[in-house]
């Protein structure tokens, strides 16, 4: 078979293409193994700065080269980079903190960090560069991406403003941190003077339930281990395990880090001394560029913790930070396919804001039944999950109450609804359902999350109604259940309910269906009991 020239030539194309994707994958193999030989000791061969522009490029040394660092003196390259990672742009002391590390230890890499190129332009010593983390179309993908910056065995993070005046401090954290081994202890902290005092604190991440909870923890002695940290500090951390981390100079850097370290079991030494000052007091000049700064860190703190998951802050002083849901925002979850809201397939359950809004809608629905003269009782999985927790169990996405249909023209609310929807002066929509007859109260009219009202009458003894679903639990049931109905705990208030809660749920569910939870649709997915 002959070859005519254009197939020679897409040939020759396709192996120079498999030739250069060759020799980039070995460049990168051993880029990483240039990193690996690091910690014992070999110097680093810097990459080329070019394509990075603007300034920015692999960190060397004061004077282009390596310099000399070792706790015994060793003739070898710097051990650790200095990171600075929080500052703001308005008013800052990034070109102080250079000078004060430089001026002890220049041999030192420096490496500020932004998301964007700073304004007014940063203005750094020799010695020091700026990394810019967003990508830029002209540069290549290691230009933003920190891991190729740093060619040392360990990261220093420091904050803004802070000065190192003793040039040996380094050493001592770099010998507390390899005192830990192969330990929990993967971070070692000392404290920066002239601030707020650093507190130890105790974090637990729970992403099943969207949540970080914060509690205080010892801290003011030497050698104090906890899971985080509160306040100013600088940090030593290893180059390997800061970026094994997802999100290794998320903002706030603190908040980031320590949830991703709670996450792999990681713990931080904070030490009583050395000491690291701060003389710039207060950090911002004036009132409004602190506005200005905490308006950000606000900002920045909710975006973080919505790409984290985390929707739930309970911090050390007993606050509560919400990043989820509310009467303003849509519910935190879109419509429900086969019984299983998405959140289920991530292996987590009902959003703790989404748990908050369908418990204040139930209890506000609840009051103005009771109030209307209206006979209602928790029905099919809000009267298990009352027996169960006392509460909406923990992945339900709506609440289920059964009304007597006679007593609907008693409630203002209910009466009129087959003209159209009613919004109340609260903002909660009270609507007839779509879906069959029976009404639903939405907790607003951007939120969808809501409680359903399902009318029955008694027909010969037996409880029945018009419109009836697919569940396996909406079944009739004699009326003896509600008579009389009974004030059982729920949702931290008082609601009615069948009177032998057992036998009405084993009726409904199946025996068992108390001690044996399980998710609203097993064939789509299945609860892993192991985990409760």
């Amino acid at each position: 078979m002959r070859i005519s020239f254009c197939q020679g030539l897409l040939t020759g194309a396709i192996l120079l293409n498999l030739l250069i994707l060759y020799y980039v994958s070995r460049a990168q193999q051993q880029m990483m193994e240039k990193r690996k030989e690091l910690g014992r000791g070999t110097r680093r061969a810097a990459l080329p700065a070019s394509g990075l522009g603007g300034g920015l490029g692999l960190l060397v040394g004061a004077g282009g080269e390596p310099g000399v660092v070792g706790l015994e003196g060793h003739n070898r390259g710097p051990r650790v980079t200095v990171l600075l990672r929080e500052f703001e742009n308005f008013e800052n002391y990034v070109g102080d903190v250079v000078k004060s590390f430089l001026r002890q230890r220049p041999e030192l890499p420096f490496l500020a960090v932004a998301d964007t190129s700073p304004y007014p332009p940063l203005v750094l010593s020799e010695g020091a560069r700026l990394l810019v983390l967003s990508p830029s179309p002209d540069q290549p993908p290691q230009a933003h991406r920190p891991e190729f910056h740093v060619q040392t065995e360990f990261v220093l993070l420091v904050p803004d403003g802070v000065e190192l005046e003793q040039p040996r401090a380094i050493e001592r954290l770099i010998r507390e941190l390899e005192g830990e081994g192969g330990g929990p202890v993967r971070l070692v902290a000392a404290p920066v003077l002239a601030r707020s005092a650093v507190q130890c604190l105790h974090l637990r991440v729970n992403l099943r339930e969207w949540t970080a909870t914060y509690s205080p923890a010892a801290s003011g002695s030497s050698g104090s281990v906890c899971t985080a940290l509160q306040g100013d500090a600088v940090v030593l951390i290893r180059t390997e395990d800061l970026f094994n981390l997802s999100v290794p100079l998320g903002r706030p850097l603190f908040s980031s880090l320590f949830v991703q370290t709670t996450l792999r079991d990681w713990k931080v030494k904070l030490l009583e001394s050395p000491c690291f000052s701060a003389n710039h007091r207060p950090l911002f000049s004036s009132a409004h560029n602190q506005w200005k700064a905490d308006t950000r860190l606000k900002e920045a703190t909710g975006k973080l913790m919505r790409s984290f998951g985390l929707k739930r802050l309970l911090l050390s002083d007993g606050k509560e930070q919400w990043y989820g849901c509310s009467k303003e925002t849509p519910r935190c979850f879109g419509t429900v396919q086969d019984d299983t809201p998405d959140y289920l397939y991530l292996d987590r359950w009902t959003p703790p804001c989404c748990l908050r809004a369908l418990r204040e809608t139930t209890k506000y629905v609840i009051n103005i039944l009771e109030s209307s003269g209206v006979r209602y009782w928790l029905e099919g999985g809000t009267l298990l999950g009352a027996v169960r927790h006392q509460d909406i169990i923990p992945w339900d996405y709506d609440v289920d109450l059964g009304i007597y249909l006679e007593d609907v023209p008693n409630c203002d609310h209910l009466k009129n609804l087959d003209s159209g929807s009613l919004v109340d002066a609260n903002g909660y929509v009270w609507e007839r359902a779509v879906e069959g007859d029976f009404y639903r109260v939405q907790y607003s009219e951007t939120n969808h999350l809501h409680v359903d009202l399902w009318p029955f009458y008694p027909r010969n003894g037996i409880m029945t109604k018009d419109t009836w679903t697919e569940h396996k639990q909406d079944v009739e049931f004699p009326e003896h259940f509600l008579q009389p109905l009974i004030p059982m705990p729920f949702a931290s208030i008082t609601a009615y309910g069948p009177n032998n809660q057992r036998a009405f749920l084993e009726l409904k569910f199946g025996e068992g269906v108390i001690e044996n939870p399980q998710y609203p649709n097993p064939s789509k997915k299945r609860l892993d009991r192991s985990k409760l």
